[in-house]
This record gives C-alpha cells, sequence and structure tokens, in this order.
C-alpha cells in the first residue's frame, strides 16, 4: 500500500513540475508576446550592454557587449527580456532597452566589397573587413542595399550575418 501512495505522490509531484516548467518557458516561436514575430533581428542599443544567463537582474551577467549597431537574432521574449544568439553563436538575455529595431549587418569572412549596384560586375565602392558593422537599407532575395559610414551600396547576403536568406524588406 505504501508503494501505491509513493508512486501517486510521485506522479502529482512530476506533473506539478512539468505544468510550472511550461508555464516559465518564455516564447520561442511564431509570435512573441510583443506582436512581433520570433525569431527577428534587432541591433544593440548602446556600447555597454550586458547579457545575463537568464531573464532577471538576479541572473549574472556572461557578457558585456561593447559595440553599439551588433546585430543580434531575438529568439525568445519573457516579460521585459530578450534570449539574443549574436553572429558568433553566443546567447543570453538583454533587458529590451537595451535593443532598438534598427536593422544591421556585420561582415563576416574575409574582406567583402561593396558594389555600386546589385550586380558583382558593377564597379567596387569600397573594401570591408571582417567584423566591419553597417545599416540594412533594403533586401531582395540576393542582395542588401547598406549604408556603411559614408559608403552607399550592395552586398550579397552571404557576405553577412544579419539578415535571414529568405528575408526581403524596403
Amino acid at each position: 500500500m505504501n508503494f501505491f501512495y509513493a508512486l501517486i505522490f510521485i506522479l502529482v509531484a512530476l506533473t506539478g513540475t512539468s505544468y510550472a516548467q511550461q508555464a516559465s518557458v518564455p516564447n520561442e516561436t511564431g509570435i512573441g508576446t510583443t506582436g512581433f514575430p520570433l525569431p527577428r533581428f534587432a541591433s544593440l542599443h548602446s556600447n555597454e550592454i550586458n547579457m545575463r544567463t537568464g531573464p532577471g537582474t538576479r541572473y549574472p551577467i556572461e557578457w558585456v557587449y561593447v559595440r553599439e549597431g551588433l546585430p543580434v537574432e531575438i529568439t525568445a521574449e519573457f516579460e521585459i527580456w530578450r534570449r539574443v544568439r549574436d553572429w558568433e553563436g553566443s546567447e543570453g538575455w538583454v533587458h529590451k532597452s537595451t535593443l532598438t529595431g534598427k536593422r544591421t549587418f556585420i561582415v563576416t569572412g574575409s574582406t567583402k566589397n561593396i558594389y555600386e549596384d546589385a550586380d558583382e560586375s558593377s564597379p567596387v565602392k569600397a573594401h570591408i573587413e571582417q567584423g566591419a558593422i553597417g545599416q540594412l537599407q533594403g533586401c531582395t532575395p540576393t542582395w542588401c542595399k547598406v549604408k556603411l559610414n559614408d559608403i552607399n551600396g550592395y552586398l550579397p547576403k552571404t557576405a553577412f550575418w544579419g539578415v535571414y536568406a529568405d528575408e526581403t524588406f524596403r
């Protein structure tokens, strides 16, 4: 008889834990609590942003970003906190006020060319190094119009991180 009660107790405890865990899991796909899609890209609003191990100030700071404009991918929302992933794959939580909807990109890999038009046979306007950050002004299925300092031009989507392969916008 004691075994029976112990089994019921364990099942109730596990079921309660399961419900509690489900209730605390942040929204990770589709539409977030803000009404915006998940995942989505944003950028860092300032030069000093704490990335935490969880959604709240009680969680330890895992990383401090010191690069305003760095693109990040928002992968989850929990109240006023956003789970983000950077171009190197690091993930953590930041306060929503540290992010902006301004779309930016970061050059990955080797030196890339900014072209005058969305065509690799058009004149090269500039060479940009890995780690350079600029603004995205719009994207077609294969190219994006970009601005880096005073240079306006085009980059193929494969040249940088900060936009989805199938994403288009103006």
